[in-house]
């Protein structure tokens, strides 16, 4: 199979036919739970029941793992369902703002353990999943949206964020802190110019300054350096990305800015990156982008060809 490419198939017939340790990275967002109706045979997310839905996605993504490079990352965008909601009603679904292909009911109505109107877990019923099967449950990292859809709920919070879980299938593998390190901030130069430690044995007199504690102190000769202090620290695992507008025809692309950072610390020049719920082809326009190749699996025809016209140049 080569790169830059967009199947058209199921995804777990898709990538059994994909040969073993052939990516470096896969970056997805599967069909929430009873969110939306792609009206397809195969489509996932329509199961009777969460546990169905968490065992179809154990599948796909056993053969991902297969298929995914010793060394590879596996970054997974999944966010939550409410149970009980019944009739859809005037809600606005925050991963498809502009309908449902006219579903009138949520098939979340039980759950098994759930009470009307618990959240289900789906997200860490999913990690779980997966790390029972073998994965390497690195992180869970917090996707925060300052333009989230809008709910009408009064008796709960509106909802701003979604999980993103980096995974791997070892314990060593490919990842680039610095090619996502964020800028310190102004306060942590301040910490290292003023000194919280002052009491610290570490510490110095400086003339001017009082006690400066010792991590000012330069490695040259004397007590501050200004080039010590770090201008850039590791990554947190919240990331404040919001959405951005999408005029395609398809209703749940995650911005790009999401799929470039992923692919930024989870990808190696001129590596592939795997997208097994292509949908629109953000994840491949943000791997084209940043100079490696992606492959793509789409259930939806006419997504396909939505991502290709996009990737293209041609859409919206």
């Amino acid at each position: 199979m080569t790169a830059d490419t967009i199947i058209n198939r199921d995804a777990l017939c898709a990538l059994r036919e994909l040969p073993a340790e052939s990516v470096h990275c896969a970056v997805t967002s599967p069909p929430y739970y009873a969110l939306r109706d792609y009206g397809l045979d195969a489509q996932i997310g329509r199961e009777d029941t969460p546990e169905q839905y968490i065992e179809r996605l154990t599948a796909v993504f056993h053969e991902l793992k297969r298929v995914l490079r010793p060394d590879g990352t596996f970054w997974l965008n999944i966010s939550d369902t409410y149970c009980g909601t019944g009739s859809k009603g005037g809600y606005t679904d925050p991963k498809y703002p502009k309908g449902r292909n006219g579903q009138g009911f949520s098939l979340a109505r039980t759950a098994a353990g759930c009470k009307h109107k618990d959240m289900i877990g789906i997200p860490w019923l999913l990690a779980f999943s997966l790390r029972a099967d073998g994965w390497y449950l690195r992180s869970d990292i917090i996707w925060q949206k300052e333009n989230p859809m809008p709910e009408s709920v009064k008796d709960r919070p509106t909802r701003c964020y979604e999980h993103v879980f980096l995974l791997t299938k070892s314990k060593q593998y490919y990842y680039d802190a610095a090619a996502v390190a964020e800028p310190t901030a102004p306060k942590t130069a301040a910490r290292y110019k003023s000194s919280r430690s002052a009491s610290s044995k570490y510490a110095a007199e400086v003339p001017g300054q009082g006690k400066v504690q010792g991590l000012n102190k330069a490695r040259s000769g004397g007590y501050y350096d200004p080039a010590l202090i770090p201008t850039m620290r590791n990554r947190r695992d919240v990331w404040l990305i919001n959405t951005v507008p999408y005029r395609g025809g398809h209703f749940a692309a995650f911005p790009p800015k999401l799929a470039e950072t992923c692919i930024l610390a989870g990808c190696p020049k001129g590596g592939v990156v795997l997208d097994p719920f292509f949908g629109s082809g953000t994840t491949g326009l943000a791997a084209k982008t940043l100079d490696r190749h992606y492959i793509g699996i789409e259930l939806n025809s006419e997504y396909c060809a939505l991502a290709r016209a996009r990737i293209g140049g041609e859409a919206p």
